[in-house]
């Protein structure tokens, strides 16, 4: 879950809680029950979880690239079938006949291309003893003779060409024959297994149009590679790259966790903005492949999984608890009075002495966030900024040091805080975590 989905849900979910406690609590004089936590250093995991499912890594859907009945069946579901072997074969019949057709009518083409060159070389000769002819002896043959030799042998030359395209197109068409008949008999087009089986013997495959598509026969797959196929939320995509290492669980191996990596991330969402069309369906998700690395135990295809990839790590960094981190208006923030600054009495007889010693600052457009630190028996809010959020924690980027002691809970309190506000402490220090009550917030 990302740093941003953390903090709204705290947010989103305290926000009845602050309603009620306006109503209930009201304040008894002694100040606002609080929390605390030192800040302290910690080793921090952030990671992305999404659930998905396991696959091969290379699969073959086989589909007939023919019609026909199915007349041989040499494999059932779950067989191990080498690259070339004989899977099934499809009623030839038809299409030896038509091997036949074309061969016939290839002969019959060679035979007029035959007939053609002939006549042409006929006319061509004619033509040329007319030319000599005339060349030698002017009167002896017409202007008429002569144009229709040289007509006739220009004509008997094209026919010629066209017997022999005619030829050529025979060829091709007996080509085509054979390509078909051989594709009745169909082979393993990679070593694997047969994970779908979808045909019996005597059935018919229907090959597959623009609009409709074919009969898938069946599938065969390597599953010495089988990758975690997760859905990922557009949000938390930016933060997975390739190579980030994972830790996968598999609803059908429960208590086992088994590792990978990302090799791929989708381009372009699972399912396009265009087919979503209720308002219940508008989340976009990214198809992330994970290659799981020496599983152990024979994964079958389709298993649900669920996944965490591991987007950053950092090793003894400042760490505050990701309750204590909460939201300050701009309008409000600016009106904290800097070092320096005269302050008016207070209602709750705030010394000038206690004022917040808040570095100057520039106006803020958006929310600022912040913690609040205890400073004697009032809350000081200090703007932090925060890198990588774990389990449980965010890291400290700056504007806190180690040693200080920030309010950690409970939600309800938090949100109800203001700089300066008086506060009881409940509990100090080694808590490891939101409590149970705030999870449930």
């Amino acid at each position: 879950m990302s740093r941003k989905h953390k903090i709204a849900i705290g947010v989103g979910v305290v926000a009845v809680l602050v309603v009620v406690a306006g109503v209930i609590g009201g304040g008894d004089g002694e100040g606002v029950s609080v929390r605390v936590e030192d800040v302290g250093r910690q080793d921090l995991v952030a990671r992305v979880t999404a659930t998905g499912h396991v696959e091969p890594k290379t699969s073959i859907d086989i589909s007939a690239d023919v019609s026909g009945r199915i007349v041989q069946l040499t494999v059932e579901e779950g067989d191990d079938v080498e690259e070339g072997q004989l899977i099934l074969v499809i009623d030839p019949a038809r299409f030896e006949a038509a091997v036949d057709r074309a061969e016939a009518a290839l002969s019959d083409a060679q035979a007029r291309e035959a007939q053609a060159r002939g006549n042409y070389q006929q006319a061509q000769r004619d033509w040329e003893r007319i030319r000599q002819l005339k060349e030698a002896a002017e009167g002896m043959i017409t202007e008429t003779e002569y144009e229709q030799a040289r007509t006739n042998a220009e004509v008997q030359q094209a026919l010629s060409e066209s017997a022999r395209h005619g030829v050529n197109m025979a060829r091709a068409s007996v080509r085509e024959a054979r390509d078909n008949l051989a594709k009745t008999v169909i082979e393993a087009p990679m070593s694997g297994r047969v994970t779908r089986l979808n045909v019996e013997r005597g059935e018919t495959a229907v090959v597959g149009t623009m609009n409709n598509p074919g009969s898938l026969l069946l599938t065969i797959a390597d599953l010495s590679v089988m990758e975690a196929v997760i859905e990922v939320d557009e949000t938390d995509v930016p933060e997975i790259e390739i190579g980030d290492s994972t830790v996968v669980t598999i609803d059908a191996f429960r208590g086992q966790e088994f590792h990978g990596r990302v090799t791929k991330i989708g381009n372009s969402s699972i399912r396009p903005r265009s087919q979503l069309q209720s308002s219940s369906e508008q989340a976009i998700d990214f198809e992330v492949r994970i290659t799981l690395e020496n599983p152990g135990v024979d994964l079958r295809t389709d298993l649900s999984a669920t996944a965490d990839v591991i987007t950053a790590v950092r090793p003894d960094v400042l760490a505050i608890p990701i309750i204590a981190l909460t939201l300050m208006d701009p309008s409000e923030y600016e009106r904290i009075p800097v070092e320096g600054e005269e302050v008016q009495q207070e209602e709750d007889d705030v010394s000038a002495e206690e004022v917040i010693e808040t570095p100057a600052r520039e106006a803020a457009s958006e929310p600022i966030e912040g913690v609040y630190v205890l400073d004697g028996d009032r809350v000081r809010f200090k703007p932090v900024e925060i890198g990588i959020a774990g389990d449980n924690y965010f890291e400290v980027v700056a504007g806190l040091e180690e040693g200080e002691t920030v309010v950690s809970g409970t939600y309800q309190a938090i949100r109800e805080l203001e700089d300066g506000a008086l506060v009881r402490v409940e509990g100090q220090g080694d808590q490891t975590g939101p409590s149970a009550e705030d999870s449930e917030g």
